[in-house]
């Protein structure tokens, strides 16, 4: 399964103090430090984290993740998508070539046109 996630504090506590422009970076390096630790396959955008693999071990890591990210507000956000497809591995990057080669192969197209 691939589970993308974006987690981030509110309120406050002693940490965000230490930030008052509001930007949780520290916060949402210390979730993507949970996730890059668990050796499970993942990528990290401007917007979302994404991890690859059984149920049980991502949600594992998210509650880490999201446990990490505690520690810098009183309150924690999370925001989760899911693509359960049992049998499937190697999603993480699959997906992403399978829309590649269907651009590609939509431009060839468009160019004999």
């Amino acid at each position: 399964m691939l589970v993308a996630f974006s987690v981030a504090p509110s309120g406050s506590s002693d940490l965000s103090r230490e930030n008052p422009d509001g930007s949780v970076h520290d916060a949402v390096a210390a979730a993507v430090a949970v996730v890059r630790e668990s050796g499970l396959p993942n990528s990290t955008d401007s917007m979302f984290t994404t991890i690859e693999g059984e149920w049980d071990e991502v949600m594992a890591v998210v509650k880490n993740a999201t446990e990490a990210v505690g520690r810098y507000g009183s309150r924690v956000s999370l925001v989760l998508k899911a693509d359960i497809r049992p049998g499937w591995t190697g999603e993480l990057t699959g997906k992403v070539e399978r829309l590649e080669a269907a651009l590609a192969e939509q431009e060839q197209f468009e160019g004999h046109s």
